[in-house]
This record gives structure tokens, sequence and C-alpha cells, in this order.
């Protein structure tokens, strides 16, 4: 929630205030967000394997610290370089501190009702953006620095002890996934339920990880413009206020909340999970021509609910669907090499969207190619069917013991 309310959600207030005290370009904040994101990703590999490596506790703690600091020293910047380097902090410190470390942790928590597991967490950052109004409230009273002090002193405050409650893995606690019990995992296995589990590099080797890595990049393209440019292109190019804007958001994300727990959780842990995220797909599609043709706020707030639906059912089984495939025991590694592959999505479509504004003067061309590119991933989320499972691990070869007498073959009979 802190994560979404103060970074994220809360981009594009910041775009538009640091816009009016400083005079930077479109393209600045773009490459601002992008730059962010691409921290981010590059990082996935190195971050996926320290949560498999030594917890998603000890990981998320150094996370929140930066962020909080982070926070705080975004109160102090006067100059576009020491806002991108600032940002490179909060990003190391999102990035460590919330998304991809909880969701190792669920994965390896809950099996049979996963889909619901990852929604249900997945409400803190919804909640993020239903409490916008509170934060464009903050940011307008107190001003951007003295707000960005107070929230990085919060993060510090209630961030980094939330972390220590979380565990990794339940058989570290004497617990199965869903708190089944051995009979019950005996009467899987026996069932032919048994789990895969990949490693990293076999997952690499499939075309499953590629299409569903792909088709992610393709949906936080609409994710990343959003972010950046929704504010100030409904406050500008329709006429809203920053009041009404952040009303939008909010909307955006309560119905987000009715996707996640509704059709991304309840419905995606009975049906295909595979064909609701290209239903999602399709609705991000419609929702972002929907906002390039938008002339009203009754087109702004339809947008807001296609979009928040769509974002809702997609984001809780995306991350089932890859554990659901490739297993729980390497999934951080596994998820952190895909963030290489969705880093492309997510840092291209603020760079579309402000250089559109930037050199045609208007959203609405780079809001349709994006559409299109929208349409695009839900083909390949299509393309990703079940890979086969890996072959098994060689055994390694027994070591001989030093002290283990030497083998000498007995006599013949009557030798």
């Amino acid at each position: 929630m802190l994560n979404g309310a103060l970074l994220f959600h809360a981009f594009g207030t910041y775009v538009v205030l640091l816009r009016d005290d400083f005079g930077w370009s479109r393209t600045s904040f773009s490459l601002a967000f992008s730059f962010m994101r691409m921290e981010s990703g590059l990082l996935g590999p190195v971050e996926g394997w320290a949560i498999d490596r030594f917890g998603p506790r000890l990981v998320m703690t150094v996370g929140n610290v930066l962020f909080g600091v982070g926070l705080i020293l975004l109160a102090t910047i006067n100059s576009l370089l020491e806002f991108y380097l600032v940002l490179l902090i909060l990003a190391l410190g999102g990035a460590l501190g919330a998304f991809l470390p909880i969701s190792v942790a669920i994965v390896n928590w809950f099996d049979r009702k996963r889909a619901m597991a990852l929604a249900t967490i997945s409400l803190g950052f919804s909640a993020g953006g239903l409490v916008q109004p509170a934060v464009v409230a903050g940011l307008e009273g107190l001003g951007w620095r003295q707000f960005s002090v107070f929230a990085g002193i919060f993060v510090l405050l209630v961030a980094v002890p939330l972390a220590q409650l979380v565990r990794h893995r339940p058989e570290d606690y004497g617990y199965l996934p869903d708190g089944a019990t051995e009979e019950q995992a005996d009467l899987d296995r026996a069932a032919g339920r048994q789990q895969v589990d990949f490693t990293a590099r076999q997952a690499l080797h499939t075309s499953a990880f590629w299409m569903l890595a792909f088709g992610q990049s393709a949906s936080v393209l609409v994710f990343g413009a959003v972010s950046v440019h929704f504010v100030a292109h409904v406050t500008e190019s329709i006429g809203l206020t920053l009041g009404t804007a952040a009303g939008a958001i909010m909307l955006m994300t309560g119905v987000m909340v009715v996707g996640q727990i509704a059709i991304g959780g309840f419905v995606g842990d009975r049906v295909n999970k595979r064909a609701l995220i290209v239903v999602a797909m399709l609705g991000h599609t419609v929702a972002l021509l929907i906002l390039a043709f938008a002339a009203s706020l009754q087109m702004v707030l339809l947008f807001a609910v296609v979009n928040g639906l769509a974002m809702g059912t997609r984001g809780p089984l995306s991350q089932a669907l890859r554990a659901e495939y490739f297993g729980r025991t390497h999934f951080g590694t596994i998820m952190g090499f895909s963030s290489l592959v969705m880093m492309i999505g997510i840092v291209g479509g603020p760079l579309i969207a402000g250089l559109s504004y930037d050199m045609l003067g208007a959203y609405r061309p780079a809001f349709i190619l994006l559409a299109f590119m929208s349409g695009l991933g839900s083909i390949f989320f299509w393309l990703a069917r079940p890979p086969a499972p890996p072959p098994p691990e060689p055994e390694p070869e027994p070591e001989a013991r030093p002290d283990a007498a030497p083998h000498v073959a007995p006599a013949p009979a009557g030798g």
C-alpha cells in the first residue's frame, strides 16, 4: 500500500507539481520513470536470486529503508540530475521492499488458492490508489517537499517493522502449503498432482517463459504510460482539476479491487487463467482507445472502470500462472529474469507517450499505438501453453568416504 500510494500512484501528481516548479518537459519525466523501472528490471535476476537464497524478510527490510530514505532525499532536489539520482534510490527501495519479495512468499505458502492469495495481497497496491485524494491533498497543502519528508519517516516507522513479519517457506516452520498434512501431500502425489519445479535455466529454455514475459511486457506498457501521463493528460487536454484526476484514479483502483478479488482471485482459481488474462489484455486495448478519444469526464470515468477491471484481473493471474507453470522453489529467480523482458514495456510506455506529447502536442497517437501493442500482448499470453515437465536433475555421484575399507573380492569357492 505504501509503495503504491507514495510512489507509483502519486508519480503523476509529482509530475504536475515538479513541472510547475522547474518547467521540465514531459519527456524528462518519462525518462525519469523509465530509468526508475529500468533499474528495477536490471536488478530483477539478482533480486530474485537473493530472495530465493536469503528469504524475502531481509530483502524487504533493506528495500524499505532505502525507500524511506529516498522519499526524504526527494525533498532536497533542485535539479533534474538530482531528481534522477533520487529516483534510482526510490526504484531500488521500491523493488526490494514490496512486489517481488511478497509474491515469492505468497507463492510458497499457497497452492490450491494461490490466485486468490495473490489477489488479496495485491489489494495493498490498490489501496494505495484509493488514498490518492488524501495524498494529493497532502502534496498540495503541505507542499511536495514537506510531504515527502513526512512520507519517508512514515515508511521507516511502519514498513520496516512490518517486513519482519514475512516468512519465506512453510517447510521452514514445520508446515506445508495451504496448511496441508503429510497425508494430504501423499494423496496428491499418488494422484499425480505433484508440483513441477523448474530451475531458472530450465524455465529460460521453454517458449512459455518468453510468451508470458512478452505478454506481461505489453501489459505494463499501459501501466507505465498511465502512471506517468494520466494526470497531465486529463488536466490539460480535458481540463479536469487535480482533485478530479485523483478521484478518477481512486475509481480505477476501486474497480481494480473488484477485478482482483472477484475475477483474478475467485474465478481465476476455478477456470483457465490464461483465457482470463487474454480477455483482460483486450480490456486494456479498449480502455486506451477510450482514453485516446476522451473529451469529457464521463469518458475518463469509463476508461477508469474498464482499465481498472483489466488490471485487477491480469495482475494476480500472471503471477499465479507463472508459478503454476514453473513451480515455487526457484520462483523468485525465474520472476527476476522475467522482469528483464518486462522492463521493455515499463520503460517504453511512458517514453512513447512523452515523446508523442512533446513532438506532436497530443497524447492521442501514443495511446492508439499502445492500445495496438496491448492487443498484441493478448496473443503472447494465448500462445503461452503449459511447458512439458523438466527432465529430472542428474543424481550426484556418491563420494567415497576416506575411512571406508577397500573392497576385496571374495575368494573363489574351493580356492
